[in-house]
């Protein structure tokens, strides 16, 4: 297993622990932190029907598709799509949200 991939399992595990149901060793040993690695990978989410056709009707003649929420899956891509100024905004109301958390930002 790649480096980058034990480390995607260990968050998982420290995510299921977070959540209250962490993996048994049955589900260690069968790789049920490597499956949820590859079932959430941008890959593979951006490959689902429901992510390239769906969409949300939000009515007044306003449609967003879902292939929306998924641009590029790189870092700083979000410089091409808005300012420096709502980048700053967005990093603010995150770290407001995470505050008291433990989660770092």
């Amino acid at each position: 297993m790649k480096r980058s991939s034990r480390i995607r399992c260990k968050f998982v595990r420290r995510l299921t622990k977070f959540l209250g149901v962490p993996l048994s060793r049955e589900e260690e040993r069968s790789g049920v932190a490597q499956e949820v690695v590859r079932l959430c990978s941008f890959e593979m989410l951006t490959s689902l029907q429901v992510n390239q056709v769906g969409g949300i009707d939000r009515g007044n003649k306003c449609y967003v598709g879902n292939s929306m929420f998924f641009r590029k899956g790189k870092v700083g891509d979000w410089r091409n799509h808005m300012s420096q100024e709502m980048g700053e905004k967005l990093d603010r109301i995150v770290r407001e949200k995470l505050q008291g958390s433990g989660l770092a930002f």
